[in-house]
């Protein structure tokens, strides 16, 4: 699903963000990027969903050549990306049910082919009943699991999760990364970039590990 060959980044300002990077990514994998702060981890899931483009080297996604994407075909390219922040970026005004069918709204999908699916994603995180609420009423995981919800709406075959659970306690961390790993055996490919060490040795998934924007581990429990 997801390839890098050899994938640079250099910022404007010279900061050399990811250098040499390569790696492939099948369909329904869960994976961890993991290091430290300004290892490379954001930039890594921005190359995938297009907030930039590499220097050098190979993004590829599905077999597609990430960065050939012309400006004008980005939003749809976006479109087959679900993204999940660690802020949640809610709109605040807006009930659960609008906030998840915004995708939806954005692509133009017709009024009762988004509460269809709108609902089924909610559905699939457990919030259905929750619907109607604004973001303010609900708990901080639960906000999360709108985010979560808003993001596989458009039932996207790759999901990028940047620090998802950074604002959460330890048992709330937990039950959203088993989310996560449910939502992959129904075939979405999950890519989690997180320093909780903790919590990724315990999800028991492949992990990659940067440190100063190169590769120095691509760690596969199940193998070992």
């Amino acid at each position: 699903m997801i390839r890098f060959d050899a994938v640079a980044k250099r910022y404007a300002g010279g900061n050399q963000a990811l250098e040499d990077l390569s790696f492939e990514i099948g369909d329904s994998e869960m994976v961890f990027v993991s290091g430290h702060s300004g290892a490379g981890k954001s930039t890594l899931l921005k190359l995938i969903a297009l907030m930039e483009r590499p220097t050098h080297g190979v993004v590829l996604m599905d077999g597609s050549n990430v960065g050939r994407i012309r400006r004008r075909a980005i939003p749809a390219h976006r479109r087959r990306v679900g993204m999940i922040f660690q802020d949640h970026r809610l709109l605040p005004e807006a009930t659960v049910f609008d906030n998840v069918a915004l995708p939806l709204v954005i692509a133009g999908v017709k009024r009762s082919e988004r509460q269809r699916r709108a609902r089924a994603a909610l559905d699939a995180v457990g919030l259905r009943e929750r619907e109607r609420a604004l973001p303010a009423q609900l708990s901080t995981g639960q906000q999360q699991r709108v985010g979560i919800a808003r993001a596989i709406v458009n039932r996207p075959p790759v999901v990028l999760a940047d620090e998802p659970t950074g604002n959460l306690d330890p048992e709330l961390s937990a039950e959203i990364m088993n989310l996560f790993a449910e939502l992959s055996r129904s075939g979405i490919c999950f890519l989690v970039a997180s320093h909780d060490l903790y919590l990724v040795r315990r999800m028991k998934c492949r992990v990659l590990v940067l440190e100063n924007g190169r590769l120095i581990d691509d760690f596969r429990p199940q193998s070992s």
